[in-house]
């Protein structure tokens, strides 16, 4: 996470109360802000939180405060970065290539792999890296990049937001690895986008244009099937259900229940969805446009 992220992160958040940016570092945050901690929270059954019977700390309010209470319902796996759009170093890589790759990305922490891109052995930091460059008197040569880089940490991706919140203040981590349920890496997910969930998006002067996102001069969208639900909302204010899939892709199989051909389209949620690329059984591009009248699937 870069510093600017956390100085817009720490503004937001100030603006509920000082307390508020001072639960980040030494307290944890929802106890700060009028909220049980989550131990105490998981003594409300999953039908007294839908039902709102919890705290009412957690149901009243507005702003980051009352943005915490939709923590405990989402899981990282809804802001993940997916792992088909992680970006990673191979551990085996001559040293130069490894450095060569962290100062090109706008990122801090990326994994390490080795033999696969799902074999994750570590995570590199950026500074880790250049001040083991400099002890070395910048001999590429004498550089161990897998000794360098830190143990993953992995993360499973049921874990609620509110949990993982906690985990990363109590470890003070920034950047997790996301597991499914056999242990393979889905994703990756960092303490911004959790923080984000709560202030919106954190900018700085690394960020790119949402990756995979084209507007066109007709007013329509061209989208990779990958690209995520949540991105595609936040960026473009629109309010796409995320509760059944993850991508875009993802949203349009499930609405039609099929993996449709090229050029098929179909209408829902407000919107007007055209296949425009298939690779084999994956949607790879899809044209969004709005549309007016009654939703429906066609």
């Amino acid at each position: 996470m870069t510093d600017a992220a956390w100085i817009a992160a720490s503004a937001l958040l100030g603006a509920a109360s000082v307390a508020v940016l001072a639960a980040i570092f030494r307290v944890p945050l929802l106890r700060r802000l009028g909220y049980a901690p989550a131990v105490e929270a998981d003594r409300h059954s999953p039908d007294d939180r839908r039902n709102g019977s919890a705290e009412p700390a957690a149901r009243e309010g507005h702003g980051p405060a009352a943005q915490l209470g939709s923590l405990q319902e989402l899981e990282v796996s809804d802001v993940m970065v997916h792992r088909t759009k992680m970006r990673g170093i191979n551990a085996d890589s001559p040293p130069e290539a490894v450095v060569r790759e962290i100062l090109q990305s706008p990122h801090t922490r990326m994994p390490l792999w080795r033999d696969s891109v799902e074999n994750i052995v570590g995570v590199l930091h950026a500074k880790d890296l250049l001040r083991a460059l400099n002890e070395v008197g910048n001999d590429f040569s004498k550089i161990d990049v897998a000794r360098i880089a830190t143990k993953p940490w992995f993360v499973p991706d049921t874990t609620s937001l509110q949990d993982q919140l906690n985990a990363f203040l109590k470890r003070k981590a920034h950047f997790a690895l996301v597991v499914d349920e056999y242990g393979e890496v889905e994703g990756l997910v960092t303490l911004e986008d959790i923080l984000e969930e709560i202030v919106g998006d954190i900018a700085d002067e690394h960020d790119l244009a949402i990756e995979g996102v084209r507007q066109e001069s007709d007013g329509s969208v061209v989208v990779d099937g990958t690209v995520p639900i949540r991105d595609l909302n936040r960026v473009l204010g629109w309010t796409l259900p995320d509760e059944e899939a993850t991508t875009i892709a993802g949203l349009v199989i499930h609405e039609t229940q099929s993996i449709p051909d090229e050029r098929q389209a179909f209408t829902f949620h407000g919107k007007r969805f055209l296949v425009m690329k298939r690779d084999k059984n994956r949607i790879a591009r899809i044209r969004i446009r709005p549309v007016t009248g009654p939703e429906q699937i066609s």
